[in-house]
């Protein structure tokens, strides 16, 4: 990239030696050695350290493990059969980026880096707290998508998530992104001040923004200045008056018919409730009138003497009517009024019409989708100090204000505004943001940043391992990624610039002179193996099946998960097993409830949506192993890898094989696993033929009657306690040699290789 203008550094705090701090500065890539190797300048930065430590880059990965490395990459999806065909038979010399540039026109790459947006973002569906009721905020789920697609520039990106509602004329889609700042939590529990956590909220938006887009630990300095950072916490209260003049409205998005109908309904409420006003002011004339008629008729039973019986019944009735208005008690005022109402005909027809319309209103309102928003309130809030961060203990008064280590901020009015911070988180003057920025899709790539301490950029945090790199690629970023045809701020370009290096494209193999030179990779002399995230773990088996749904955006949705998960909740959860198409949706989609999440998700690792995650942790438990072979939704992700194995693959056994390999692995199997595979279908054949109720079972979605050790060893499986008093099925052999293959699948969805990114 270009460097950058001299004009863009000439605002630069110098209370800082601090690299990260210092203007970024873009360094020619350096000459080496082995020229052949580079295929762009990233590899110059890296290939330089390797060879002046004595060490050579690893071979090309196999063009097999290439294709599902870039896939799973870009798109967070295996690729298929015939995309794996495509490009191995493609022999032309721009095969590999003619994969790059459609993976990244598609659908599937907003949605994929999409998510890494939305762990930052703190991105749930429920509030939190423990009461943790439902919230609509998936339209923002859906900006974030379709920005990301549509290679919004990453600036625009900023500036409209932290003050779209403020730009001229700002349009629906720029007010929907500040659903960035709604992503807090929110406290409904009785007794609670709600002055208090509208501060907090506060104060999670700026340490969210302190650490998505500085990569700093702004939050620290809530209490007290920063021990190890120049960051004063009178910064820290400059930074929340910025975020402090909020309102947080809720946007409403009917469709056409909703349109028209919630007016007609509120017109219609409004006539009857202007009707029933008009009887109650009326009431009081109508009721003595009533009253005088009543009296009347009690007067003429009791001049009858044939009906005691009558009078005793209205005995309490007859003296309240008798008792004078003004000394009539509570309850002969109740007895009256509970006489008088149903005998109003009118009054009493126009209640239940206004409940019943009522009731259509809340019934339409809860059909429209809604989302929630931020907007700039007319008159800013006051702002100051918290002493020792307590709200309630007042300090000085603080004007909004940025971080003096940084270049000014320097606001368009006569105060700066939420509008004047996004600006100034994207100026050419600023170095955190395309720095932090390239280091976290970096990152992504290759298990690590540059910085290894991707949320801690300042004194406490890793120097990077390749700074010249890293600020080459962060001026990239500003300038536009791709020589040819620069778009400032392009994250598409970059993400090609990075996948179409020979840095990206090594192998993964491991090496002993790397191991025993640099252990920990940081130096880049081969590729990272990575397990997969939650949710790409959970679309790649759906793939494999041919059952996954590939519909972009919307609601939340309820795949099968575990009775008994609400159990522990205050409040039990919606949780209603989507049907359709909406039961196979990706990860992404499922609705996520803070207090009791999706249990598959969470067993991978997924973020609590608590606060800001800029780095998912990868461990390794017999939980993942457990859900991976017995879980109900992968038992049936398993039948369907089944019954594609059957239906598409040829009728040969060890065809079948290498289709199950391709389908699972996106490679084929080599002699010794294809052969262990056949002899494990062919033993659980014999099985099943011997336990047809077994077989039955599986292909329910239920693995319990089988033996949980059969997957491994290939035993018999054990039958069901019902099986010995109800009838043996039929071997029907189609059921049994889907069983089969079902049990084979459910060994291959369990491998490790399946969840890793070689």
């Amino acid at each position: 990239g270009a460097a950058p203008a001299a004009s863009a550094t000439a605002d630069v705090s110098k209370k800082s030696d601090h690299w990260a701090f210092q203007p970024v500065r873009a360094a020619q890539p350096p000459g080496v050695k082995n020229e052949r190797w580079v295929r762009n300048p990233i590899d110059r930065f890296v290939l330089a350290r390797l060879e002046a430590s004595g060490l050579e880059p690893s071979a090309e990965a196999d063009r097999g493990a290439l294709l599902r490395r870039l896939s799973l990459d870009l798109v967070g999806l295996p690729p298929t059969p015939a995309e794996s065909d495509a490009f191995l038979f493609d022999n032309s010399p721009d095969a590999y980026e003619k994969v790059v540039d459609r993976l990244l026109a598609s659908p599937h790459y907003g949605e994929r880096w999409g998510r890494h947006w939305l762990d930052a973002a703190r991105y749930a569906d429920s509030n939190g707290y423990t009461i943790d009721s439902g919230r609509s905020i998936w339209k923002y789920r859906d900006y974030v998508i379709n920005a990301l697609n549509a290679d919004l520039p990453f600036d625009r990106f900023t500036i409209e998530q932290i003050a779209g509602d403020m730009l001229p004329e700002a349009t629906l889609e720029q007010k929907i992104a500040t659903g960035f700042h709604r992503n807090t939590l929110v406290n409904e529990e009785g007794g609670t001040d709600k002055e208090q956590f509208r501060v907090e909220a506060v104060v999670d938006r700026v340490s969210t923004v302190g650490t998505v887009w500085l990569g700093l630990t702004v939050g620290c300095a809530r209490c007290h200045d920063h021990k190890y950072d120049p960051l004063s916490q009178r910064e820290f209260y400059q930074l929340y008056s910025l975020l402090n003049n909020c309102e947080e409205p809720t946007l409403s998005f009917p469709t056409e018919h909703q349109a028209r109908e919630e007016p007609a309904l509120l017109a219609e409420i409004a006539q009857v409730k202007k009707r029933l006003d008009d009887v109650l002011i009326n009431s009081p004339g109508r009721r003595r009138e009533w009253e005088r008629t009543v009296r009347n008729e009690i007067a003429a039973l009791r001049k009858n003497e044939s009906t005691p019986e009558v009078l005793d019944l209205l005995a309490d009735f007859a003296t309240a009517l008798d008792t004078p208005e003004e000394k009539r008690s509570d309850e002969q005022k109740k007895l009256i009024d509970e006489k008088f109402r149903p005998n109003d005909v009118e009054r009493n027809v126009l209640e239940p019409q206004l409940t019943e319309l009522q009731a259509k209103l809340k019934q339409l309102k809860a059909k429209i989708t809604t989302t929630l928003v931020v907007r700039e309130m007319a008159a800013p809030r006051p702002a100051f100090i918290h002493v020792r961060g307590d709200f309630l203990r007042v300090g000085a008064s603080v004007t909004p204000g940025a971080l003096a280590v940084l270049p000014e901020l320097k606001p368009a009015g006569a105060q700066a505004t939420r509008l004047d911070l996004a600006r100034w988180l994207v100026d050419g003057r600023n170095p955190l943001t395309p720095r932090v920025t390239v280091n976290r899709i970096w990152q992504q790539y290759f298990g690590a940043g540059l910085v290894a301490t991707e949320n801690d950029f300042g004194a406490q945090g890793d120097r990077p391992t390749h700074p010249e790199l890293l600020d080459w690629l962060a001026d990239a970023l500003r300038s536009g990624a791709d020589r040819r045809a620069p778009r400032p701020w392009s994250l598409k370009q970059l993400h090609r610039l990075i996948v179409t290096s020979a840095v990206y494209r090594q192998s993964s193999a491991a090496r002993a002179d790397l191991a025993a030179k640099d252990p920990y990779n940081k130096l880049l002399g081969r590729q990272a193996r990575i397990r997969l995230e939650a949710e790409t773990i959970r679309d790649a088996a759906l793939a494999a099946a041919g059952l996954l749904d590939a519909s972009i955006g919307g609601p939340g949705v309820y795949p099968p998960q575990p009775e008994g998960i609400y159990a522990f909740t205050q409040q039990r959860k919606f949780w209603q097993t989507s049907a359709g198409g909406d039961r196979y949706r990706r990860g992404m989609y499922t609705y996520f409830w803070r207090s009791s999440p999706y249990p598959f998700l969470m067993t991978f690792d997924a973020p609590d949506a608590n606060a800001a995650c800029t780095r998912r942790i990868r461990s390794n438990t017999p939980l993942q192993a457990l859900t991976l072979a017995n879980d109900r939704a992968f038992v049936e992700m398993a039948a369907g890898v089944a019954r594609r194995v059957l239906a598409e693959g040829s009728r040969s056994e060890a065809e079948r094989t290498s289709y199950a390999f391709r389908l699972c692995l996106a490679r084929e199997p080599n002699s010794v696993e294809a052969e262990r595979l056949a002899r494990f279908v062919a033993a659980q054949r014999a099985a099943f033929s011997k336990d047809p109720a077994a077989a039955a079972a599986l292909l329910s979605g239920d693995p319990s009657p089988t033996a949980a050790a059969g997957a491994a060893t290939g035993a018999q499986p054990a039958t069901g306690a019902k099986a010995a008093t109800e009838p043996t099925p039929t071997a029907d052999p189609q059921t049994i040699d889907t069983a089969a293959w079902t049990a084979a699948a459910r060994v291959l969805l369990n491998l490790d290789e399946f969840i890793t990114r070689e």
